[in-house]
């Protein structure tokens, strides 16, 4: 038995925690370079604004239907995902955190009533951490997926489904004629991992409802399609297929940004900025047992206000790959004083990692200068236990 928790509107909630004046408000968050949505709060999904929308082509519904857009704060949100995904594991024994709003949790042996149990948890992360979330249960991770959009749904367009079902859906407690109804009743394009092009040919084949989907023979659907549609049959029939991944893939690219709360047009101030973004995103390279190779910087001003614009990005290539966050900092600062102009007034910068490799080699045998060998891999650890113990603490001085 699996469950899955999800954050509702993600990012717009986080957003919501600090601006509450933002609730009942028609509001979207846009990407880094704030140019299309990649979160909506319901009101927003109300006017019709797709995932994905290009800024440019909804800006007007700004003056029109007072839609707020807002540039993406990833340091933000992943500080209270951490805290949503600490509370969302008091619900079963094992954790799989799926992505930085969705977690998946083992329900296996766990005694009581799994739905009261959901309605605990779920009141708790939105009263400690201000996120709503959707609660789905089933006995495969397909089927919790299902229940989890069942959930969301049902307390979004009231009608859609039964009310019971709102906010925590637990498939298997519902009897065969419920769940038989509730499956009718949800387009088979939103069964997890049935993309666009899967649900043009289902739809081609009369197949357009999770119903009609698990009613199809899992040998006819193999040779037809493939064996990952043949695997996902299985689970909505409820025979689990998929098991619970406790060492998510290494990320590929790490990425630590931040708008600023005022224009910044100082240096020295964008400065300490990419210092700590450098830092932290170091921090999240060794955790996950991981070298760089190239470090992105950025710059750019608000599009939001009326001054003059400005937008710079720089790659800089390391010497050798690294997790030394002494280089990772060099290397960001020397970015950014290539992309700085002065004169503008800089709303948001950002510092990403990329072309990461796995750590199979000790530090000290990467970072070689001037013929000597430094052993920084035992200072590095040194520091992130201490961040950890005792909260952020700054790396600057380790900047040459």
């Amino acid at each position: 038995m699996y469950a899955l928790v999800d954050g509702n509107n993600f990012y717009v909630s986080c957003e919501r925690v600090f601006r509450p004046s933002l609730s009942g408000r028609p509001v979207v968050v846009l990407s880094n370079n704030d140019g299309c949505a990649i979160a909506r709060s319901n009101e927003a999904k109300a006017l019709g604004i797709k995932m994905g929308a290009p800024w440019f082509q909804i800006r007007d519904l700004a003056e029109s239907d007072g839609l707020i857009a807002l540039s993406a704060n990833f340091a933000l949100y992943g500080d209270l995902s951490d805290r949503m995904m600490s509370l969302a594991a008091g619900l079963g024994p094992r954790q799989e955190i799926y992505s930085i709003d969705e977690s998946f949790i083992d329900l296996t042996g766990v005694p009581g009533n799994m739905t009261e149990r959901s309605h605990t948890i779920r009141s708790r992360i939105l009263q400690w951490v201000g996120i709503p979330c959707g609660i789905g249960i089933g006995p495969t991770k397909t089927l919790a997926k299902l229940a989890n959009h069942i959930a969301k749904t049902a307390e979004r367009k009231p009608g859609s489904y039964p009310e019971h079902l709102a906010q925590v859906c637990d498939l298997s407690a519902l009897p065969k004629t419920e769940l038989d109804a509730v499956m009718a009743a949800t387009p088979v394009n939103e069964v997890w991992g049935v993309g666009r092009q899967i649900t043009n040919q289902l739809n081609e084949a009369g197949i357009t409802t999770v119903l009609e989907l698990t009613e199809l023979d899992p040998a006819m659907v193999r040779g037809r399609w493939s064996v990952v549609l043949e695997r996902t049959v299985r689970e909505l029939q409820g025979r689990s297929c998929i098991s619970l991944d406790h060492a998510p893939a290494p990320k590929q690219e790490i990425a630590c940004t931040r708008s600023f709360g005022h224009p910044v047009t100082d240096l020295k101030d964008l400065s300490e900025a990419v210092t700590d973004f450098a830092s932290r995103a170091a921090v999240k390279l060794r955790k996950q047992r991981s070298l760089v190779n190239q470090v992105l910087v950025f710059i750019r001003t608000s599009p939001f206000r009326k001054d003059a614009q400005y937008s710079r990005s720089t790659t800089v290539p390391l010497s050798r790959p690294s997790a030394d966050s002494a280089l990772v900092i060099d290397a960001a600062l020397a970015g950014l004083r290539a992309i700085y102009r002065q004169g503008f007034k800089y709303a948001k910068a950002g510092v990403m990692l990329l072309e990461l490799q796995e750590d199979t080699v000790q530090q000290g045998e990467l970072d070689l200068q001037d013929g000597d060998v430094k052993d920084r891999g035992k200072l590095m650890s040194t520091l992130d236990g201490l961040n950890h113990r005792y909260g952020w603490l700054t790396t600057i001085t380790l900047a040459g």
